[in-house]
């Protein structure tokens, strides 16, 4: 059974696909983040502008609009079906780099307090940058990177309270 991904654009509107309409779409790499995409007899040109890989969450740009866009997969599913949740909120005290990268921005100092999915750091990484959120509510303990650092994967950048 082919796998089934569930998109949610801007909080708003739900998309279903499995991955045979997915391996099918006419979509054609234009640069690092940007593509063309004919659906329905209509030329698109999607730009991805953010993208949080270990969240799937994107920030699409698709002629002057800007788009939200969160995906979730079988395994998504299967959790939010059966109650589930990984609890991120009371485990993760960092914000580590998921990716070597290139710090660009860095929108939170100690001391500062957060909602979870702040917005507390962009990374830079394959030409795209990727804003970094706040994983739980709380205060910044320390930040341990400053902008124009280059960075590892797994390297610690901020910690909480």
């Amino acid at each position: 059974m082919p796998q089934k991904l569930v998109t949610r654009v801007n909080d708003q509107f739900d998309f279903e696909f499995d991955q045979t309409e997915v391996d099918h779409l006419d979509a054609s790499k234009i640069d690092e983040n940007t593509y063309h995409i004919i659906h329905r007899s209509d030329a698109i040109n999607a730009e991805i502008i953010t993208a949080d890989f270990l969240n799937k969450k994107y920030q699409v740009k698709i002629n002057a609009n800007i788009y939200d866009v969160k995906i979730n997969d079988d395994l998504d599913l299967l959790i939010k079906e059966l109650g589930l949740s990984l609890g991120s909120s009371q485990l993760q005290d960092t914000v580590k780099a998921p990716m070597p990268g290139l710090i660009l921005d860095i929108k939170v100092k100690e001391g500062d307090e957060v909602k979870e999915g702040d917005h507390v750091m962009v990374l830079e990484a394959m030409k795209m940058e990727n804003t970094l959120l706040a994983p739980r509510d709380g205060v910044v303990k320390s930040v341990q990177a400053k902008k124009g650092d280059g960075v590892s994967k797994n390297q610690l950048l901020i910690e909480f309270d």
